[in-house]
C-alpha cells in the first residue's frame, strides 16, 4: 500500500519536527518534504505533489494566507492549517485561509510530554487522513472539487412554498466556510429572517470564524448567546462545545446535551429544534461535509412541512452530509451554492413579499 504524502510547511524548526515525527509514526504517512514558509511549500507542492499540507499561518517571505491563495489557485490540494489558536491574531488567519478553501485547522499540538500530547497526535494523523481522500481540482483559476460519483440528483422534489421562511439553519463541516461565505455574501437585503449556523470546526476558531464571514457579507455574524433574542438579517454561529437550539420560536438556547455522531454542535440538533418551533415556516439549507450529520434533524423539517435545500455534489467539496440528507428522501431541491443563496432569497423575501400581498 502507497504511503500518502504529506508536506510539512512550518517556520518554527521544533514545532516542524514534531510534526514530521507525528506523522511519519502513523502508518500509511509520509513526510515527504519541508518547508520553512509560504514560498518553499508553494514550490515544494509543485515538485512533489503531496496528498495533503499541514501549513502553519504566521511564516516568513509568505504567510499561510497567501500561500493557501496560491495552492488552491495553482495546485489544488487538501491543506489542513495548523496554528495557535490562543493567539487571536493567527485565529483570525486561519479563519481566513478556510474561507478561500484550507479544509480544516487545528490547534499546534503540545510538547511530547504534555498529558493531551496523544489526544492532539491521534487528531492530525486522523484529520490529514480524511483530508487526504478529498480530490480537487483547477478550474478557472478556482479550486473546485471533484465529483465522487454520477448518479442523477433530483432538482425539486415538492411544489413552492406557499409561507415564507421565518427561520433559515444551516450546517456544514468540510470545506463549509468557503461554502457558507458564498452563500451569505449572495443575500441581499433586507433580509428578513434570522439565520442559525452550525458549522464543525476545531474549539478555539469560532469567534475568528464568525469575524471573517462578517466581514464578507452585509449581515451581520455572531457567535450565539444563550437566550438571545433571533433578529432578522443577523446569522447566529453555534459556539465551541454547545448545540444551538430554541427555547422557542424567538429565542435562542445553548445545549449541554450528548454530542450527537460525535458532534456538539450537532445539525441534527439544530434542525430538529426549528421544526419543533417553526414547523412549515422553516428553511433548512445543508452544505458540503463528511459523515452524517444533519440527516435525521432535516427529516424533521421535511415531516413538519418546512422546505430543505442541499448543496450538490459538483459544488461540495465532500459531498456526504448533503448525500445522506439526499438519499433519506428529505431533500426538497439540490442545487448549487450559489442557486441555493438565490433559493434562499426567494423563500425569504420573496416569501415575505407574497405573504404581505395577500394580507391586503
Amino acid at each position: 500500500m502507497t504511503a500518502l504524502k504529506v508536506l510539512v510547511a512550518e517556520d518554527s524548526p521544533t514545532t516542524r519536527q514534531l510534526l514530521v515525527e507525528i506523522i511519519n509514526a502513523a502508518p500509511g504517512l509520509q513526510v515527504v518534504a519541508e518547508a520553512r514558509n509560504g514560498a518553499e511549500a508553494l514550490d515544494l507542492v509543485h515538485r512533489h505533489g503531496p496528498d495533503v499540507i499541514t501549513l502553519d499561518i504566521r511564516m516568513p517571505e509568505m504567510d499561510g494566507f497567501e500561500a493557501t491563495k496560491r495552492i488552491m489557485t495553482e495546485c489544488p490540494t487538501p491543506i489542513v492549517i495548523v496554528s495557535s489558536a490562543v493567539n487571536q491574531r493567527d485565529a483570525e488567519v486561519s479563519a481566513h485561509a478556510l474561507r478561500l478553501g484550507a479544509l480544516w485547522v487545528l490547534p499546534k499540538p503540545p510538547g511530547p510530554m504534555e498529558p493531551e500530547f496523544s489526544v492532539a497526535a491521534r487528531e492530525i494523523v486522523n484529520t490529514i487522513r480524511n483530508m487526504a481522500s478529498v480530490k480537487l481540482v483547477k478550474r478557472r483559476g478556482i479550486a473546485l472539487p471533484t465529483r465522487f460519483t454520477t448518479h442523477p440528483q433530483p432538482r425539486v422534489v415538492r411544489p413552492a412554498a406557499s409561507l415564507p421562511a421565518r427561520v433559515v439553519a444551516v450546517a456544514a463541516s468540510t470545506g463549509g466556510p468557503a461554502a457558507v461565505n458564498e452563500l451569505l455574501s449572495r443575500l441581499s437585503g433586507p433580509f428578513r429572517a434570522p439565520i442559525l449556523l452550525v458549522q464543525h470546526i476545531s474549539p478555539g476558531f469560532t469567534h475568528s470564524l464568525a469575524g471573517s464571514l462578517n466581514n464578507n457579507s452585509y449581515l451581520r455574524v455572531k457567535v450565539a448567546e444563550q437566550d438571545e433574542a433571533l433578529c432578522a438579517g443577523i446569522v447566529y454561529l453555534a459556539p465551541d462545545g454547545r448545540h444551538l437550539e430554541l427555547a422557542d420560536a424567538e429565542t435562542i438556547r445553548l445545549g449541554d446535551s450528548a454530542p450527537v455522531r460525535g458532534f456538539r454542535p450537532a445539525a441534527t440538533r439544530l434542525f430538529k429544534a426549528v421544526a419543533k418551533e417553526l414547523g412549515k415556516e422553516s428553511l433548512g439549507v445543508i452544505l458540503t461535509g463528511m459523515g452524517q450529520d444533519g440527516a435525521d434533524g432535516l427529516r424533521a423539517i421535511h415531516r413538519a412541512g418546512g422546505r430543505v435545500l442541499a448543496q450538490d455534489e459538483a459544488s461540495s467539496v465532500v459531498f456526504g452530509m448533503p448525500k445522506a440528507a439526499i438519499d433519506a428522501g428529505v431533500v426538497d431541491e439540490v442545487l448549487d451554492v450559489k442557486e441555493i443563496a438565490a433559493r434562499v432569497n426567494e423563500l425569504v423575501t420573496n416569501g415575505y413579499k407574497k405573504s404581505e400581498a395577500i394580507s391586503r
